[in-house]
């Protein structure tokens, strides 16, 4: 439906450029997108435009509700169908961004026709012969794991018996990618983060909710509570009501659990607690870093640069929701945790082992960037120049 950007920095980089080893003129793909009405599908469809798939015929699918939608992938307009049976008809990819019961649904029709499944809802993770994946995140690729010998470490991948691919939690790759980078370069002993979470992390009926809170209260009116079960706006909640349909304890279970599954053994062990705020969009991160050795503030900047982070200097402005929106890198500023390193702790000054972090990333570009690298891990398992 377009023509392929040029390549850029951060995530896109990885995603436009010629890491895969796959060339940009491979041919045209067929690729479906069930959810193109939700958040996440509309931001996919999107940086599918700017991704190696962007030459694939790209087919938006939705629940009835959605059917004869107009919407638009990147600059084109383009018309929602509804999902059915023989919706996939020779796709060669289909990613599932909308309801995790229209995925439990449909999934097994798209795999019967041979497609190659990215799953954003999370629905499909424990199936057999399902993965959960991050791609994105270099220093956990099979081949930079070494041995002790210096020989490569086989670890699982995506191969011709994989059923699907589950896109890693936005929350756990934020997390995963700033561990693995520091680890890298420093041995890291333990992680403690505490993740905000945003209400479009949720879909649309969250954002409304939360909308619709802060405007009810204003106005000295009652609080609708379907999604929450509680306040949220003007609030912050480790937890919510018995009702809820944001279920924040099972988020945070999933994000701790992708966050090992990702690492294999190779990452520092995390402890996390998650936090409800009335935020309408993108992850902040508290982040206490404690490493093995002394270090200066200065050595972990150094140790966390390179391609999808962009580190903060502290006389900037401090990354935050607004300012990571639409940024395809994870924002991270670095301070010095010790008592030793003085209140805030000098770049070049005194050394420690803890340090905190402060990230930001915006939660529906992270996701959609890291589903198109699942498809693009999945296309070196497709003949080229061929739609199936």
């Amino acid at each position: 439906m377009g023509t392929a950007a040029q390549a850029g920095g951060g995530f896109a980089a990885e995603l436009k450029g010629n890491s895969l080893g796959v060339g940009m003129t491979d041919g045209m793909y067929r690729i479906g997108i069930v959810g193109a009405a939700s958040l996440k599908g509309k931001e996919l469809a999107d940086e599918l435009e700017d991704s190696l798939l962007a030459a694939s015929d790209i087919v938006l699918f939705d629940d009835e509700d959605a059917t004869g939608q107009v919407t638009s992938v990147g600059d084109e307009a383009a018309l929602i169908h509804r999902v059915e049976a023989g919706s996939f008809e020779r796709m060669d990819f289909v990613f599932f961004a909308g309801d995790a019961e229209d995925t439990r649904a449909h999934w097994q029709a798209a795999r019967r026709i041979g497609a190659s499944i990215v799953d954003l809802t999370y629905e499909l993770e424990g199936e057999r012969g399902v993965l959960v994946r991050a791609p994105l995140i270099r220093e956990l690729s099979p081949m930079s794991q070494k041995r002790d010998m210096g020989h490569p470490q086989p670890r699982m991948g995506p191969n011709l018996e994989t059923a699907a691919v589950v896109a890693a939690h936005p929350a756990a790759v934020m997390l995963a990618l700033v561990a693995a980078r520091v680890q890298g370069r420093i041995p890291v002993e333990n992680l403690a983060a505490t993740v905000v979470e945003p209400a479009s992390e949720h879909g649309r009926e969250a954002m409304d909710e939360l909308h619709q809170q802060t405007v009810n209260l204003l106005s000295f009116q009652n609080l609708p509570r379907d999604q929450y079960d509680a306040q949220v706006a003007f609030n912050l909640l480790p937890s919510l009501g018995v009702s809820s349909k944001v279920k924040l304890g099972a988020t945070e279970e999933r994000i701790g659990r992708h966050y090992t599954q990702l690492g294999g053994g190779r990452l520092p062990p995390l402890d996390l607690e998650l936090v409800q705020a009335p935020v309408f969009h993108g992850y902040v991160a508290s982040v206490l870093l404690e490493l093995a050795e002394e270090r200066t503030a200065l050595e972990v900047e150094t140790a966390l640069e390179g391609e999808s982070i962009d580190v903060v200097a502290e006389e900037s402005d401090p990354p935050s929701n607004l300012s990571a929106a639409g940024q395809e890198d994870v924002m991270v500023r670095v301070r010095g945790g010790g008592s030793e390193a003085g209140s805030r702790g000098s770049r070049a000054g005194a050394a420690s082992r803890r340090f905190w972090l402060w990230l930001a990333a915006d939660n529906l570009k992270l996701s959609a960037l890291n589903a198109i690298a699942c498809a693009n891990e999945l296309r070196r398992l497709r003949p080229r120049g061929k739609v199936q």
